[in-house]
């Protein structure tokens, strides 16, 4: 078993909430906050309504990062 475990999922930017940090749902419902990493803050970002790859821990599906 690897030490660092990462899920994968395609999520639907709802709002944003800050300028690195967006209101997120899944296909099933669920809702999180998706975050935009430091490394990726000079990218162009993502918008609400846009569809995107999140990664997510299996020990907190409350938040994940948005992969650009």
């Amino acid at each position: 078993m690897s030490e660092c475990e990462i899920i994968l999922l395609d999520a639907r930017l709802e709002a944003v909430i800050d300028s690195h940090a967006f209101r997120a749902v899944l296909g099933n419902g669920h809702l999180f906050t998706a975050y935009v990493a430091a490394e990726d803050r000079e990218k162009e970002r993502p918008k609400a309504g846009d569809f995107v790859r999140v990664e997510m821990s299996p020990f907190s599906m409350n938040e994940g990062r948005v992969i650009i």
